[in-house]
Protein backbone atom coordinates (compact mmCIF):
# COMPACT_ATOMS: atom_id res chain seq x y z
CA UNK A 1 0.00 0.00 0.00
CA UNK A 2 1.24 3.26 -0.69
CA UNK A 3 1.14 6.39 1.46
CA UNK A 4 2.17 9.88 2.44
CA UNK A 5 2.34 9.10 5.85
CA UNK A 6 5.72 8.72 6.69
CA UNK A 7 7.66 9.64 9.67
CA UNK A 8 11.55 9.85 10.80
CA UNK A 9 13.23 9.26 14.06
CA UNK A 10 16.49 10.37 15.39
CA UNK A 11 19.27 8.22 14.36
CA UNK A 12 20.29 6.52 17.33
CA UNK A 13 23.70 4.70 18.22
CA UNK A 14 24.08 0.95 20.07
CA UNK A 15 27.18 0.27 20.99
CA UNK A 16 28.87 -2.77 20.73
CA UNK A 17 27.83 -3.32 17.12
CA UNK A 18 29.32 -3.88 13.73
CA UNK A 19 27.07 -1.41 12.75
CA UNK A 20 25.68 1.19 15.23
CA UNK A 21 23.89 3.73 13.82
CA UNK A 22 20.46 2.99 13.49
CA UNK A 23 18.29 4.92 10.97
CA UNK A 24 14.69 4.34 11.62
CA UNK A 25 11.23 5.47 10.16
CA UNK A 26 7.54 4.75 9.80
CA UNK A 27 5.34 4.11 6.67
CA UNK A 28 1.66 4.03 7.53
CA UNK A 29 1.28 1.45 10.52
CA UNK A 30 4.74 -0.14 10.06
CA UNK A 31 8.11 0.60 11.37
CA UNK A 32 11.22 0.13 9.28
CA UNK A 33 14.95 0.65 10.06
CA UNK A 34 18.67 -0.25 8.83
CA UNK A 35 21.99 0.19 10.63
CA UNK A 36 25.21 1.85 8.95
CA UNK A 37 28.86 1.34 10.29
CA UNK A 38 29.34 5.46 10.31
CA UNK A 39 26.77 7.94 10.99
CA UNK A 40 27.39 9.63 8.02
CA UNK A 41 26.18 7.23 6.07
CA UNK A 42 22.87 6.67 8.32
CA UNK A 43 22.32 10.68 7.91
CA UNK A 44 22.87 10.37 4.20
CA UNK A 45 20.37 8.07 3.45
CA UNK A 46 17.86 9.58 6.17
CA UNK A 47 18.48 12.91 3.65
CA UNK A 48 17.31 10.90 0.41
CA UNK A 49 14.24 9.53 2.02
CA UNK A 50 13.30 12.87 3.38
CA UNK A 51 14.35 14.47 -0.05
CA UNK A 52 11.70 11.81 -1.72
CA UNK A 53 9.17 12.47 0.54
CA UNK A 54 9.54 16.59 -0.34
CA UNK A 55 8.94 15.43 -3.68
CA UNK A 56 5.61 14.60 -2.90
CA UNK A 57 6.50 10.83 -3.56
CA UNK A 58 4.56 8.55 -1.55
CA UNK A 59 6.34 5.26 -0.01
CA UNK A 60 5.02 1.66 -0.21
CA UNK A 61 3.97 0.07 3.73
CA UNK A 62 5.64 -2.71 2.93
CA UNK A 63 9.39 -2.22 1.69
CA UNK A 64 9.26 1.10 3.71
CA UNK A 65 10.78 2.68 -0.01
CA UNK A 66 9.56 5.81 -1.88
CA UNK A 67 7.85 4.83 -5.41
CA UNK A 68 10.89 5.38 -7.05
CA UNK A 69 13.40 3.48 -5.57
CA UNK A 70 10.50 0.69 -5.62
CA UNK A 71 10.27 1.00 -9.22
CA UNK A 72 13.83 0.74 -9.93
CA UNK A 73 14.00 -2.20 -7.66
CA UNK A 74 11.44 -4.19 -8.92
CA UNK A 75 11.43 -3.15 -12.78
CA UNK A 76 13.15 -5.79 -14.71
CA UNK A 77 15.70 -5.49 -17.31
CA UNK A 78 15.26 -5.58 -21.04
CA UNK A 79 16.80 -8.77 -20.97
CA UNK A 80 14.70 -10.54 -18.61
CA UNK A 81 11.34 -8.95 -20.03
CA UNK A 82 12.24 -9.87 -23.58
CA UNK A 83 12.30 -12.99 -22.76
CA UNK A 84 9.05 -13.20 -21.08
CA UNK A 85 7.43 -11.53 -24.40
CA UNK A 86 8.88 -14.37 -26.27
CA UNK A 87 7.62 -17.31 -24.03
CA UNK A 88 4.01 -15.59 -24.38
CA UNK A 89 4.33 -15.26 -28.22
CA UNK A 90 5.69 -18.86 -28.49
CA UNK A 91 2.95 -21.27 -28.50
CA UNK A 92 0.73 -19.20 -30.78
CA UNK A 93 2.99 -17.84 -33.31
CA UNK A 94 3.87 -19.72 -36.37
CA UNK A 95 7.31 -21.13 -37.12
CA UNK A 96 8.64 -18.07 -38.97
CA UNK A 97 7.11 -15.52 -36.85
CA UNK A 98 9.03 -16.89 -33.59
CA UNK A 99 12.41 -17.01 -36.07
CA UNK A 100 11.55 -13.46 -37.06
CA UNK A 101 11.15 -12.74 -33.24
CA UNK A 102 14.24 -14.20 -32.02
CA UNK A 103 16.15 -12.19 -35.19
CA UNK A 104 14.71 -8.85 -34.22
CA UNK A 105 15.60 -9.40 -30.10
CA UNK A 106 19.05 -10.68 -31.46
CA UNK A 107 19.70 -7.13 -33.00
CA UNK A 108 18.42 -4.74 -30.51
CA UNK A 109 19.35 -6.27 -27.10
CA UNK A 110 22.91 -5.48 -27.58
CA UNK A 111 22.25 -1.50 -28.18
CA UNK A 112 20.31 -1.93 -24.56
CA UNK A 113 23.76 -3.33 -22.92
CA UNK A 114 24.85 -1.03 -20.46
CA UNK A 115 28.24 -1.53 -20.19
CA UNK A 116 30.89 -2.89 -23.01
CA UNK A 117 33.51 -4.04 -20.65
CA UNK A 118 33.92 -7.93 -21.13
CA UNK A 119 31.55 -8.39 -23.70
CA UNK A 120 31.55 -11.28 -25.72
CA UNK A 121 32.40 -11.17 -29.82
CA UNK A 122 29.59 -9.69 -31.82
CA UNK A 123 29.05 -13.10 -33.08
CA UNK A 124 29.17 -15.27 -29.98
CA UNK A 125 26.68 -13.20 -28.60
CA UNK A 126 24.17 -12.57 -31.20
CA UNK A 127 24.41 -16.82 -31.56
CA UNK A 128 23.21 -16.84 -28.19
CA UNK A 129 20.94 -14.61 -28.30
CA UNK A 130 19.42 -15.74 -31.42
CA UNK A 131 19.51 -19.61 -30.96
CA UNK A 132 19.86 -19.90 -27.25
CA UNK A 133 18.36 -17.30 -24.58
CA UNK A 134 14.96 -16.15 -27.36
CA UNK A 135 14.23 -19.77 -28.65
CA UNK A 136 11.91 -21.81 -26.88
CA UNK A 137 11.91 -25.53 -25.81
CA UNK A 138 10.05 -27.82 -23.49
CA UNK A 139 11.31 -29.75 -20.59
CA UNK A 140 10.91 -33.02 -20.12
CA UNK A 141 6.94 -32.02 -18.29
CA UNK A 142 6.19 -30.34 -21.31
CA UNK A 143 6.65 -26.76 -20.00
CA UNK A 144 8.23 -24.11 -22.35
CA UNK A 145 11.35 -22.66 -20.83
CA UNK A 146 14.33 -20.80 -22.99
CA UNK A 147 16.65 -23.01 -24.63
CA UNK A 148 19.65 -22.38 -22.49
CA UNK A 149 17.63 -23.30 -19.27
CA UNK A 150 16.71 -26.82 -20.90
CA UNK A 151 19.47 -27.87 -23.13
CA UNK A 152 23.79 -26.81 -22.15
CA UNK A 153 24.91 -24.42 -24.24
CA UNK A 154 28.53 -24.24 -25.66
CA UNK A 155 30.76 -22.63 -22.91
CA UNK A 156 31.26 -19.18 -25.01
CA UNK A 157 27.69 -18.77 -25.35
CA UNK A 158 26.94 -19.58 -21.78
CA UNK A 159 29.44 -17.00 -20.63
CA UNK A 160 27.81 -14.57 -23.24
CA UNK A 161 24.26 -15.04 -21.81
CA UNK A 162 25.64 -14.65 -18.23
CA UNK A 163 27.26 -11.18 -19.50
CA UNK A 164 24.13 -9.53 -21.59
CA UNK A 165 21.83 -10.95 -18.59
CA UNK A 166 23.93 -8.83 -16.01
CA UNK A 167 24.26 -5.88 -18.11
CA UNK A 168 20.95 -4.60 -19.74
CA UNK A 169 19.13 -1.50 -18.94
CA UNK A 170 16.03 -1.33 -16.69
CA UNK A 171 13.11 -0.96 -19.07
CA UNK A 172 12.34 2.54 -17.72
CA UNK A 173 15.65 3.50 -19.20
CA UNK A 174 15.29 1.27 -22.70
CA UNK A 175 12.16 3.66 -23.01
CA UNK A 176 14.28 6.28 -23.79
CA UNK A 177 14.07 7.62 -26.44
CA UNK A 178 17.71 8.08 -27.51
CA UNK A 179 18.22 4.35 -26.69
CA UNK A 180 14.96 3.86 -28.50
CA UNK A 181 16.58 5.60 -31.76
CA UNK A 182 20.07 3.51 -31.21
CA UNK A 183 17.87 0.11 -31.65
CA UNK A 184 15.62 1.35 -34.63
CA UNK A 185 18.67 2.03 -36.19
CA UNK A 186 20.43 -1.24 -35.55
CA UNK A 187 17.27 -2.61 -37.49
CA UNK A 188 17.79 -0.66 -40.26
CA UNK A 189 20.68 -2.48 -41.39
CA UNK A 190 21.93 -5.79 -42.63
CA UNK A 191 25.05 -7.49 -40.44
CA UNK A 192 27.13 -6.04 -43.39
CA UNK A 193 25.88 -2.56 -42.53
CA UNK A 194 24.29 -2.09 -45.56
CA UNK A 195 20.48 -0.93 -45.31
CA UNK A 196 17.98 -3.33 -44.93
CA UNK A 197 15.19 -3.51 -47.33
CA UNK A 198 11.80 -1.19 -46.01
CA UNK A 199 9.56 -4.53 -45.32
CA UNK A 200 11.97 -6.15 -43.04
CA UNK A 201 12.79 -3.04 -41.55
CA UNK A 202 9.05 -2.74 -40.90
CA UNK A 203 8.69 -6.32 -39.82
CA UNK A 204 11.52 -5.62 -37.19
CA UNK A 205 10.00 -2.13 -35.75
CA UNK A 206 6.44 -3.84 -35.34
CA UNK A 207 8.13 -6.45 -33.16
CA UNK A 208 10.15 -3.81 -30.85
CA UNK A 209 6.91 -1.98 -30.71
CA UNK A 210 4.67 -5.34 -29.66
CA UNK A 211 7.62 -6.27 -26.87
CA UNK A 212 7.00 -2.35 -25.32
CA UNK A 213 3.34 -2.59 -25.59
CA UNK A 214 3.87 -6.37 -23.60
CA UNK A 215 5.28 -3.60 -20.90
CA UNK A 216 2.52 -1.46 -20.72
CA UNK A 217 0.73 -4.73 -20.35
CA UNK A 218 2.26 -5.90 -17.64
CA UNK A 219 1.99 -2.12 -16.22
CA UNK A 220 6.10 -1.61 -16.38
CA UNK A 221 5.64 1.13 -18.70
CA UNK A 222 3.06 3.27 -18.78
CA UNK A 223 2.63 3.87 -22.01
CA UNK A 224 4.25 2.79 -25.93
CA UNK A 225 7.20 5.40 -26.11
CA UNK A 226 8.35 4.35 -29.80
CA UNK A 227 5.67 6.37 -31.10
CA UNK A 228 7.18 9.31 -29.75
CA UNK A 229 10.45 9.06 -31.28
CA UNK A 230 11.28 10.77 -34.25
CA UNK A 231 12.89 8.75 -36.34
CA UNK A 232 12.45 8.43 -40.14
CA UNK A 233 13.62 4.77 -42.32
CA UNK A 234 16.00 5.05 -44.55
CA UNK A 235 15.82 6.05 -47.67
CA UNK A 236 15.78 2.63 -50.06
CA UNK A 237 13.88 1.73 -53.25
CA UNK A 238 12.14 -1.07 -52.46
CA UNK A 239 10.88 -1.52 -56.47
CA UNK A 240 11.84 -4.56 -58.42
CA UNK A 241 15.29 -3.63 -60.78
CA UNK A 242 13.20 -5.10 -64.06
CA UNK A 243 16.88 -4.56 -66.12
CA UNK A 244 17.49 -7.94 -64.08
CA UNK A 245 13.85 -10.09 -64.37
CA UNK A 246 14.11 -12.41 -67.39
CA UNK A 247 11.63 -11.52 -70.43
CA UNK A 248 9.68 -14.21 -71.48
CA UNK A 249 11.99 -15.76 -73.82
CA UNK A 250 14.87 -15.72 -70.71
CA UNK A 251 12.30 -17.46 -68.58
CA UNK A 252 10.97 -20.42 -71.08
CA UNK A 253 15.31 -20.71 -71.58
CA UNK A 254 16.03 -20.92 -67.75
CA UNK A 255 13.27 -23.21 -66.96
CA UNK A 256 14.44 -25.71 -70.39
CA UNK A 257 18.10 -25.30 -69.00
CA UNK A 258 16.92 -26.49 -65.64
CA UNK A 259 15.00 -29.13 -67.21
CA UNK A 260 18.40 -30.74 -69.52
CA UNK A 261 20.75 -30.80 -66.23
CA UNK A 262 19.68 -33.79 -64.78
CA UNK A 263 17.46 -35.91 -63.71
CA UNK A 264 16.12 -33.88 -60.44
CA UNK A 265 16.23 -31.18 -62.97
CA UNK A 266 13.61 -32.74 -65.39
CA UNK A 267 11.74 -33.31 -61.69
CA UNK A 268 11.82 -30.03 -61.12
CA UNK A 269 11.16 -28.22 -64.31
CA UNK A 270 7.92 -28.38 -63.76
CA UNK A 271 8.25 -26.08 -59.85
CA UNK A 272 10.18 -23.64 -62.02
CA UNK A 273 7.33 -23.20 -64.28
CA UNK A 274 4.82 -22.53 -61.34
CA UNK A 275 7.29 -19.52 -60.39
CA UNK A 276 7.15 -18.18 -63.75
CA UNK A 277 3.65 -18.87 -65.13
CA UNK A 278 1.42 -18.83 -62.20
CA UNK A 279 3.55 -16.24 -60.21
CA UNK A 280 3.54 -19.15 -56.75
CA UNK A 281 5.92 -18.54 -54.12
CA UNK A 282 7.86 -20.97 -53.44
CA UNK A 283 5.74 -21.95 -49.97
CA UNK A 284 3.15 -22.39 -52.58
CA UNK A 285 4.59 -24.55 -54.68
CA UNK A 286 5.39 -27.25 -51.48
CA UNK A 287 1.77 -27.26 -50.67
CA UNK A 288 0.62 -27.76 -54.26
CA UNK A 289 -1.47 -30.76 -54.54
CA UNK A 290 -3.20 -33.00 -56.73
CA UNK A 291 -6.37 -32.53 -55.34
CA UNK A 292 -5.47 -28.14 -56.10
CA UNK A 293 -5.09 -28.54 -60.09
CA UNK A 294 -7.88 -28.62 -62.29
CA UNK A 295 -5.68 -30.00 -65.52
CA UNK A 296 -7.73 -29.97 -68.92
CA UNK A 297 -5.95 -31.82 -71.71
CA UNK A 298 -6.17 -29.08 -73.63
CA UNK A 299 -6.64 -24.94 -72.80
CA UNK A 300 -6.15 -23.40 -69.79
CA UNK A 301 -6.05 -24.85 -66.39
CA UNK A 302 -6.91 -23.82 -63.07
CA UNK A 303 -4.97 -23.90 -59.58
CA UNK A 304 -6.93 -23.17 -56.67
CA UNK A 305 -4.29 -22.25 -53.81
CA UNK A 306 -5.00 -23.23 -50.18
CA UNK A 307 -2.19 -23.38 -48.07
CA UNK A 308 1.62 -22.75 -47.94
CA UNK A 309 4.89 -24.79 -46.70
CA UNK A 310 7.59 -21.76 -45.72
CA UNK A 311 10.63 -23.24 -45.10
CA UNK A 312 12.28 -22.48 -41.35
CA UNK A 313 14.51 -24.13 -39.34
CA UNK A 314 13.39 -27.25 -37.10
CA UNK A 315 14.12 -25.85 -33.69
CA UNK A 316 10.89 -22.98 -34.26
CA UNK A 317 8.60 -25.99 -35.27
CA UNK A 318 6.54 -27.63 -32.78
CA UNK A 319 7.25 -31.05 -34.44
CA UNK A 320 11.08 -30.94 -34.96
CA UNK A 321 10.35 -29.97 -38.56
CA UNK A 322 12.15 -27.85 -41.23
CA UNK A 323 8.91 -26.26 -42.78
CA UNK A 324 5.76 -25.31 -41.48
CA UNK A 325 2.12 -25.87 -42.56
CA UNK A 326 0.59 -22.56 -42.93
CA UNK A 327 -1.97 -20.89 -44.69
CA UNK A 328 -2.04 -18.44 -47.88
CA UNK A 329 0.35 -15.76 -46.79
CA UNK A 330 -1.80 -12.88 -44.47
CA UNK A 331 -5.09 -14.50 -45.64
CA UNK A 332 -7.38 -16.53 -43.14
CA UNK A 333 -6.26 -20.29 -42.29
CA UNK A 334 -8.88 -21.65 -44.63
CA UNK A 335 -8.45 -19.19 -47.49
CA UNK A 336 -7.77 -20.20 -51.15
CA UNK A 337 -6.74 -18.21 -54.18
CA UNK A 338 -7.40 -19.27 -57.31
CA UNK A 339 -5.03 -18.88 -60.20
CA UNK A 340 -5.53 -19.54 -64.08
CA UNK A 341 -2.59 -21.36 -65.46
CA UNK A 342 -1.86 -20.38 -69.22
CA UNK A 343 -1.86 -23.91 -71.80
CA UNK A 344 2.12 -24.51 -71.46
CA UNK A 345 2.11 -24.71 -67.65
CA UNK A 346 -0.64 -26.54 -67.33
CA UNK A 347 0.67 -29.31 -69.75
CA UNK A 348 4.07 -29.51 -67.56
CA UNK A 349 2.18 -30.40 -64.89
CA UNK A 350 0.04 -33.03 -66.62
CA UNK A 351 3.35 -34.42 -67.58
CA UNK A 352 4.88 -34.12 -64.15
CA UNK A 353 2.10 -35.81 -62.08
CA UNK A 354 1.52 -38.66 -64.87
CA UNK A 355 5.61 -39.39 -64.92
CA UNK A 356 6.26 -38.70 -61.26
CA UNK A 357 2.94 -39.49 -59.49
CA UNK A 358 2.13 -37.32 -56.43
CA UNK A 359 3.58 -37.98 -52.75
CA UNK A 360 1.17 -39.98 -50.26
CA UNK A 361 -0.45 -36.72 -49.09
CA UNK A 362 -1.23 -35.65 -52.99
CA UNK A 363 1.35 -32.87 -52.91
CA UNK A 364 2.66 -32.15 -56.84
CA UNK A 365 6.42 -32.12 -55.72
CA UNK A 366 8.77 -33.75 -52.71
CA UNK A 367 12.24 -34.27 -51.92
CA UNK A 368 13.83 -37.64 -52.73
CA UNK A 369 12.52 -39.12 -49.46
CA UNK A 370 9.58 -37.57 -50.05
CA UNK A 371 9.88 -34.71 -47.63
CA UNK A 372 9.52 -30.52 -48.70
CA UNK A 373 11.80 -29.95 -51.37
CA UNK A 374 14.74 -28.00 -50.12
CA UNK A 375 15.49 -24.33 -51.05
CA UNK A 376 19.37 -25.19 -51.14
CA UNK A 377 18.47 -28.03 -53.58
CA UNK A 378 16.12 -25.96 -55.97
CA UNK A 379 18.43 -23.01 -55.56
CA UNK A 380 21.71 -24.87 -56.80
CA UNK A 381 19.94 -26.43 -59.96
CA UNK A 382 19.00 -22.64 -60.92
CA UNK A 383 22.73 -21.53 -60.43
CA UNK A 384 23.86 -23.96 -62.64
CA UNK A 385 21.07 -23.49 -65.45
CA UNK A 386 21.97 -19.46 -65.40
CA UNK A 387 25.54 -20.65 -66.35
CA UNK A 388 24.07 -23.02 -69.02
CA UNK A 389 21.31 -21.02 -70.27
CA UNK A 390 22.57 -17.26 -69.69
CA UNK A 391 26.01 -15.85 -71.94
CA UNK A 392 28.68 -15.31 -69.74
CA UNK A 393 28.49 -11.93 -69.76
CA UNK A 394 24.90 -11.92 -68.53
CA UNK A 395 25.86 -14.68 -66.04
CA UNK A 396 27.78 -12.00 -64.24
CA UNK A 397 25.40 -9.15 -63.52
CA UNK A 398 21.81 -9.65 -61.52
CA UNK A 399 20.01 -11.29 -64.74
CA UNK A 400 17.88 -13.97 -63.12
CA UNK A 401 20.05 -14.13 -59.98
CA UNK A 402 17.87 -16.08 -57.84
CA UNK A 403 14.76 -18.06 -57.88
CA UNK A 404 12.25 -15.37 -57.26
CA UNK A 405 12.95 -13.97 -60.17
CA UNK A 406 10.69 -16.01 -62.03
CA UNK A 407 7.70 -14.68 -60.06
CA UNK A 408 8.73 -11.25 -60.38
CA UNK A 409 8.87 -12.12 -64.36
CA UNK A 410 5.76 -13.73 -63.94
CA UNK A 411 3.85 -10.54 -62.70
CA UNK A 412 5.32 -8.02 -64.86
CA UNK A 413 4.20 -10.67 -68.12
CA UNK A 414 0.64 -9.72 -66.09
CA UNK A 415 0.85 -6.14 -65.89
CA UNK A 416 2.95 -5.51 -69.05
CA UNK A 417 -0.15 -7.39 -70.92
CA UNK A 418 -2.68 -5.30 -69.93
CA UNK A 419 -4.27 -7.45 -66.98
CA UNK A 420 -5.80 -4.71 -64.59
CA UNK A 421 -3.87 -4.20 -61.36
CA UNK A 422 -6.47 -5.54 -59.37
CA UNK A 423 -6.47 -9.15 -61.00
CA UNK A 424 -2.90 -9.22 -60.44
CA UNK A 425 -2.72 -8.69 -57.46
CA UNK A 426 -5.05 -11.20 -56.47
CA UNK A 427 -3.43 -14.23 -58.68
CA UNK A 428 0.31 -13.14 -57.04
CA UNK A 429 -1.67 -12.98 -53.67
CA UNK A 430 -0.69 -9.26 -53.20
CA UNK A 431 -1.66 -6.39 -51.61
CA UNK A 432 -2.35 -3.49 -53.96
CA UNK A 433 -0.14 -1.39 -51.95
CA UNK A 434 2.57 -3.93 -52.25
CA UNK A 435 2.09 -4.61 -55.80
CA UNK A 436 2.41 -0.59 -56.66
CA UNK A 437 5.28 -0.58 -54.24
CA UNK A 438 7.68 -2.89 -55.57
CA UNK A 439 6.09 -3.20 -59.64
CA UNK A 440 5.88 1.35 -59.84
CA UNK A 441 8.04 1.29 -62.55
CA UNK A 442 6.12 -1.02 -64.63
CA UNK A 443 2.44 0.22 -63.59
CA UNK A 444 3.46 4.01 -64.34
CA UNK A 445 3.89 2.59 -68.07
CA UNK A 446 0.67 1.09 -67.97
CA UNK A 447 -0.76 4.41 -66.67
CA UNK A 448 0.89 6.35 -69.56
CA UNK A 449 -0.70 3.83 -72.06
CA UNK A 450 -3.93 4.15 -70.69
CA UNK A 451 -3.86 8.06 -70.73
CA UNK A 452 -2.98 7.61 -74.68
CA UNK A 453 -6.35 5.92 -74.83
CA UNK A 454 -8.51 8.35 -72.79
CA UNK A 455 -6.67 11.13 -75.13
CA UNK A 456 -7.76 9.01 -78.36
CA UNK A 457 -11.48 8.72 -76.45
CA UNK A 458 -11.34 12.28 -76.17
CA UNK A 459 -10.25 13.36 -79.76
CA UNK A 460 -13.16 11.12 -81.10
CA UNK A 461 -11.29 8.37 -81.83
Amino acid sequence: MLTYDVDFWSIRQRKNRPKPFELRWRVGERSHSKSFRLKTQAEGRQSQLMDALRKREQFDEETGLPVSELEALTTPTWYEHATAYVLMKWPKAAAKHRASIAETLANVTPVFASSSRGAPKDAVLRKALYSWAFRVVRDAEGNLHPRHQVEEPPADVAEALAWIAEHTYKMTEVARSDRLRAALDAISKKLNGKPAADNTVNRKRMVLSNVLRYAVERTILPTNPLGTVDWTTPERDDEVDFRYVPNPRQAAVLIDAVRQLSARGEHLAAFFGCLYYAAMRPSEIAALREEDCVLPASGWGELVLAGSRPEVGSGWTDDGKSYDDRGLKRRARNATRPVPIPPVLTAMLREHKERYGVADDGRLFRAAEGGRVRSTEYCALWDAARLKALSAKEAKTPLADVPYSLRHAGVSLWINSGVDPVEVARRAGHSLTVLFRFYAKILRGQQDRANTLIEQGLNGG
